[in-house]
């Protein structure tokens, strides 16, 4: 094999045709989500007002492998398998010996890795008769992809999304709306919980607990609507699995297995998805030396700041009580252009697996992703989006304690997506206007203040 190869790639044919779902080889199982209202075990009957039944099966089950339906690999096939690359020419301009690979996921007709779960979202909706789905966003990546799903399945969207992502990516809701879907900003009048927000802060920049309380409110006035999410969940990461299988089945092709995954994490999804069949493998014993790091901004310190504690999922206390590394439900995030990592979780499964060990947490500040990033597009020609180059930063330092220690270590990331809509960021950060921040631990302590007490 040529020692030239920059990108590996599978045939439609290889597609995995089953998730893995990390939940069968946990050996601590997960704890329970909790109902809000009552602070008990949900059950499924619990959550059908908000989501179809063989999504909330696929929350709690502990089967190994679930079967992808052939109606979502149908549309899997517009843009999957997706490619591996490896990072040459970054890895020639840093002068490391590490072999940096990346899975590239903004090839998606969204640009990112959300219509992994987002098709099949869609799907499962439409099986059970919904018309209608209501759902937040961020920095519109998740929007844009369940909009998208809606289109292929029939099904009208409504998007709610964080106010500050609104005004900062105009160019997202046009893609929502291009695709059919509707987006108002968060808080917005159209629920009951923007209109509080509203009368009480008219300049609230929103967050995405906040959005998710309107998407939920909207969702169970209706009953032909359910909600839908595109992070944080059991059966969104399972959805996600997609794209770490192939990479799994890529690298073994190429003959190399990562000494380090890595990968940006708000809610979790993107990371997760790469690295749980891998994580798999440390679980059992064969691969006891794989780090796995997540990567967060120093202004959502989620992980690297937050207890591991039970907490709403929401800020009005609408969505399951769940255990997860948290900053307090209250959280307001500073205004960054990472707006897809805001939220003021992290993903149970991932929190779950931090608190065994099995993975890492990492916070880096705004300026020196963005510096990662335009490394990144001057070497590897990729404009990434804002999320992304937090991975990326994370990707370059580790290179450059290879460069130091002369470790030929192999690091494997996820490029989530593209940012060919957040060239705003990109301006403010090219003319100086961009800025650090750091969440202050004050801010932090009052969120914190209102845990839901659980015994």
């Amino acid at each position: 094999m040529s020692d030239n190869i920059v990108k590996y790639t599978l045939n439609e044919r290889d597609i995995p045709r089953y998730w893995y779902n990390i939940q069968a080889d946990l050996p601590v199982p997960m704890a329970p989500a909790l109902h809000p209202v009552t602070a008990q075990p949900l059950t499924p009957p619990d959550l059908a007002p908000l989501f179809p039944m063989e999504l909330i099966m696929q929350e709690v089950s502990t089967e190994r492998w679930i079967e992808i339906p052939d109606e979502v690999l149908d549309a899997y096939r517009l843009w999957r398998p997706t490619t591996l690359f490896r990072a040459r020419r970054l890895e020639k301009l840093l002068g490391t010996p590490a072999k940096i690979f990346y899975k590239y996921e903004g090839v998606s007709p969204a640009g990112s890795h959300k219509p992994n779960t987002a098709v099949a979202q869609a799907y499962y909706n439409k099986k059970e008769g919904i018309k209608r789905i209501a759902t937040e966003t961020g920095a519109g990546q998740w929007g844009s992809a369940l909009s998208f799903a809606g289109a292929l399945f029939g099904i009208e969207i409504k998007v709610y999304m964080v106010r500050v992502s609104y005004d900062q990516k105009p160019y997202r809701r046009i893609m929502m709306e291009a695709w059919g879907g509707k987006c108002v900003p968060s808080p917005s009048p159209d629920t009951n919980v923007g209109r509080m927000m509203l009368a009480e802060d008219p300049n609230c920049p929103g967050s995405l607990g906040l959005a998710i309380s309107e998407a939920v409110e909207d969702a169970m006035s209706r009953d032909d609507t359910h909600y839908s999410l595109g992070s944080v969940l059991n059966h969104v990461l399972l959805h996600q699995t997609v794209n770490g299988l192939e990479a799994k089945k890529l690298m073994e092709e190429v003959g190399e297995y990562p000494d380090i995954i890595i990968g940006c994490a708000g809610g979790g999804s993107n990371a997760a998805g790469l690295f749980l069949p891998f994580v798999k493998d440390k679980i059992e014993g064969s691969r006891p030396n794989l780090r796995v790091i997540n990567v967060e901004p120093y202004s959502c310190p989620t992980m690297t700041k937050g207890p591991f504690a039970y907490d709403y999922g929401d800020n009005a206390k609408m969505a399951p009580i769940v255990k997860m590394y948290t900053l307090g439900h209250g959280y307001m995030p500073p205004p960054i252009h990472a707006g897809g990592l805001r939220y003021h979780g992290i993903a149970p499964i991932i929190s779950h697996l931090l608190k065994l060990g099995f993975v890492e947490a990492r916070a880096v500040h705004q300026l020196e992703t963005f510096e990662a990033g335009i490394m990144f597009a001057r070497t590897e020609g990729i404009l990434s989006a804002p999320e992304t180059m937090h991975a990326i930063r994370a990707v370059i330092d580790e290179a450059l304690v290879c460069k130091k220690t002369g470790e030929a270590k192999t690091i494997l990331f996820n490029h989530s997506g593209h940012g060919h809509v957040d060239m705003n960021a990109y301006d403010a950060y090219l003319s100086g206007k961009l800025q650090d921040y750091e969440y202050p631990d004050e801010k932090i302590r009052e969120c914190l203040a209102d845990l839901p007490k659980v015994g």
